[in-house]
């Protein structure tokens, strides 16, 4: 098997003969569209869960407020990918922030937690038609041969995001209070929406639809994408250990008596901007086999690390080196998954992975959260580890079988 990843990598490398420019005044604004609806979805993910407390809401409570908004999120996205294909981007893109607007300035008057968290499952349908759009369109403006560069820098601006604003809206919170809070939130959405209007995006020839006689659930089956399915699976056990950690790395530090977790996210985000454009290079130049084994790697490494964590130290050394994994896993297989469709079915594509993506998540909080239960919080993050080797399985069977039918071309670049 060795003899065959070696012989994948070294058909994989090749020399750009030619470079498109990536960095087009459309790609710019849509970054900074996205940007911007980021630091907004960003600022509430610390604030939330004390406003639901203020309303009288306990632990469960603030665990469904994370559950019901990736449910939403992920019910959604598949619909959102197919109308991306046969609307357009744009209409969809300003459906989606529409929502995530409405949905922003409605919690502030929500009285009790049970309206704020109908509210918070609207906001879920909001985000994950804005993020499916947003990522089908940079993956329209992205030239083919820099994708996994183009799509490692487009995920550099949330990760911006999630470095500044958690801070951001805790800040907010204690100085001026959850009016404040929520009205800036939703003021960004507007720029957001704003800045997205100068962007000038060539819709892809619609995917042919099927024909009359065809039975009636070929319209439900046209949600999900087939051939971004094992990319997607790949994403769905990367979301389980992901899951693992925004879910409980608060209570993780307080079991082993670590107080500022926050040093986690900053740290983690830093890692995931430096990695993302030097691994989207690698994607394209030598294909995703140079990436994702060791990338992956870094990452079970990382949780191990977190795992027999009991300081700051141990905390920081965790983030970077998960962070490091994780911006290297997560845009390749992304930009995987739309190399292998064609541009007519990129929304759905993207929806099919951001929907496995999501699906991950909401395993691993729950999945996890059943190991913590049993084991404490260091022992289950030991026990997320086992999702990293069976993503390093499943993809090296993948790999191995792809070389032994002589069938390159999905394992390198062409």
């Amino acid at each position: 098997m060795l003899v065959t990843f070696v012989s994948a990598m070294q058909e994989g490398e090749k020399v750009m003969t030619e470079t498109e420019s990536l960095w087009t005044r459309n790609f710019i604004l849509l970054a900074l569209s996205n940007f911007l609806l980021f630091i907004a979805f960003q600022m509430l993910i610390p604030t939330l869960p004390l406003f639901v407390t203020e309303r009288g809401g306990d632990q469960v409570d603030v665990g469904l407020v994370i559950s019901i908004f990736t449910i939403s999120a992920l019910l959604i996205r598949p619909f959102a990918g197919k109308a991306l294909d046969s609307i357009g981007r744009m209409p969809i893109l300003v459906v989606g922030l529409a929502i995530f607007f409405l949905s922003v300035s409605g919690y502030y008057w929500m009285t009790t937690v049970a309206l704020v968290l109908v509210v918070r499952f609207i906001h879920g349908i909001g985000w994950g038609i804005a993020t499916t759009t947003y990522g089908t369109i940079a993956s329209d403006l992205i030239p083919a041969q820099r994708r996994g560069e183009g799509m490692g820098y487009f995920g550099m601006f949330g990760n911006l995001a999630m470095a500044l604003g958690p801070m951001f809206g805790l800040w907010l919170v204690e100085s001026s209070g959850y009016g404040w809070l929520f009205a800036i939130s939703a003021l960004l959405t507007v720029a957001a929406l704003l800045m997205s209007k100068f962007v000038k995006v060539s819709e892809p020839i619609k995917a042919e639809k099927p024909a009359a006689s065809a039975p009636a659930h070929s319209a439900v089956s046209g949600l999900v994408e087939k051939k971004a399915l094992f990319p997607s699976l790949l994403a769905l056990l990367f979301g389980v250990t992901y899951g693992g950690i925004v879910s409980f790395i608060t209570l993780f530090g307080q079991e082993v008596h670590i107080a500022n977790v926050g040093l986690f996210f900053l740290f983690n985000a830093v890692s995931l901007m430096l990695v993302r454009p030097f691994a989207g290079k690698l994607f394209d130049q030598k294909g995703h086999v140079w990436v994702l084994i060791p990338g992956a790697l870094i990452a079970g490494i990382g949780l191990a690390v977190l795992s027999f964590s009991t300081s700051a130290v141990g905390l920081a050394l965790a983030a970077v080196l998960f962070g490091a994994g994780f911006g290297a896993v997560q845009p390749s297989l992304q930009a995987w998954t739309i190399n292998r469709v064609e541009p007519g079915r990129r929304g759905a594509a993207n929806g099919t992975f951001f929907s496995a993506f999501d699906l991950g998540i909401g395993m691993g909080a729950m999945v996890l959260g059943a190991v913590a239960k049993t084991t404490g919080f260091a022992h289950m993050y030991r026990f997320s580890t086992l999702f990293v080797i069976l993503f390093l399985v499943i993809y090296s069977v993948y790999v191995w079988r792809r070389v032994e039918s002589k069938e390159k071309a999905d394992i390198h670049p062409s």
